[in-house]
């Protein structure tokens, strides 16, 4: 099977992680795995580094020039599937009339609803499928009048990599000058401010008194980087919360972490969470979007309501007085992905949607 996936954003983020996944499972497969990215993206590059035919266009009027690129491509020999992972590449896709050459398929990875603008909506309807990453987003786009059956529920998958060992585990500590001992809490993922990434350090001032020498890991960047540093300040923990920057090799994080936390207020579903959890990592999140779809309270992690600093204190505190119970969340975290969370189900379960788009699935409907 040919797929032409398209990809216009800037910036490495969750949607891109999965579709460098897809195209590197599908390609490794042997299928005709395509990628329209923008020049000198990471995804670009990513994708081009494991044997993925990758198209470029400059990022200035990228939306218009992918319209361009495509009617060229579908020239030379239109795709079975061309796969639309973000709205501008939609919008690309849509241009080109990709849904009446071929079946078109959306990727739709936030809660927000559609556009009431009949031109926006008529996008979506175009689809064959629109993949939800949660049963979260699918409703929300089943609100916005998108009928059922064109909307189908494949939750994004992660790389389950062998548990971290003690070795690695120190090392990862020595990178953030930590010895064993200190207790360390870590969020991955860019400071905006339905991250959440405030009320970490709110609780971090609230935990001291118990846990003096902890420290706070808050790997990423973005707007609110600045306001996250000055409240530090103010409460008198800039000494205990790290800011290293975007980190490439985030693994390193999951594996320093005593407690890995989620505090966002809006999440489709969330890459971090399910590679910390991967890790082994003893994990908390807001019980807020899709969160509650990975963590199923007191049994793989912890869910607390939101932003209670009392109650994120208590929930943190709980798994650093009591081990046993934080190793046990921890594994059973790393199980639930394993079973239900996989970039292997990811990738089995879209290309066996593709293959009923066209037509040629078998019986075997992938668990």
């Amino acid at each position: 099977m040919r797929v032409l996936c398209v990809d216009l954003e800037r910036e490495w983020r969750g949607g891109q992680n999965q579709a460098l996944l897809l195209l590197k499972d599908l390609h490794a497969r042997g299928h005709a795995a395509e990628l329209l990215a923008l020049e000198n993206s990471p995804l670009a590059e990513r994708a081009r580094g494991c044997g993925v035919t990758v198209h470029t266009v400059p990022a200035r009027h990228s939306t218009l020039r992918a319209f361009f690129l495509l009617r060229r491509i579908f020239a030379q020999g239109v795709p079975e599937i061309v796969h639309a992972n973000e709205p501008q590449a939609l919008t690309a896709a849509w241009l080109a009339k990709a849904h009446r050459r071929t079946s078109l398929v959306i990727s739709r990875r936030v809660g927000y609803p559609l556009s009431r603008f009949w031109l926006a909506k008529a996008r979506y309807r175009a689809a064959r499928r629109i993949i939800a990453n949660s049963q979260w987003v699918a409703g929300k786009v089943a609100a916005c009048g998108i009928p059922p059956l064109q909307i189908a529920v494949i939750h994004e998958g992660a790389e389950i990599p062998p548990p971290p060992s003690a070795e690695q585990r120190r090392q990862a500590r020595a990178r953030w000058g930590l010895a064993a001992g200190i207790p360390l809490l870590g969020c991955a993922g860019v400071f905006l401010a339905d991250k959440g990434q405030e009320w970490l350090i709110r609780a971090l001032a609230a935990l001291r008194p118990e846990f003096p020498q902890m420290r706070l890991l808050l790997a990423g960047d973005g707007p609110l980087r600045g306001q996250l540093e000055a409240l530090a300040r103010e409460l008198g923990v800039a000494d205990a919360v790290l800011f290293p920057g975007f980190v490439k090799d985030v693994e390193n994080v999951y594996a320093a972490v005593d407690v890995y936390l989620l505090p966002s207020f809006f999440e489709a579903l969330n890459n971090s969470l399910l590679a910390a959890m991967a890790c082994e990592a003893p994990c908390i999140a807001f019980a807020k979007g899709a969160l509650p779809e990975i963590i199923e309270h007191e049994s793989s992690g912890l869910l607390v309501s939101g932003p209670d600093v009392a109650e994120i204190r208590e929930a943190v505190a709980r798994l650093l007085r009591d081990p046993a119970l934080a190793g046990k969340l921890g594994r059973a975290g790393r199980a639930r992905v394993q079973q239900n969370f996989s970039a292997d189900a990811m990738v089995e379960k879209t290309l066996w949607l593709y293959r009923v788009i066209r037509g040629t699935a078998g019986d075997a409907r992938p668990v």
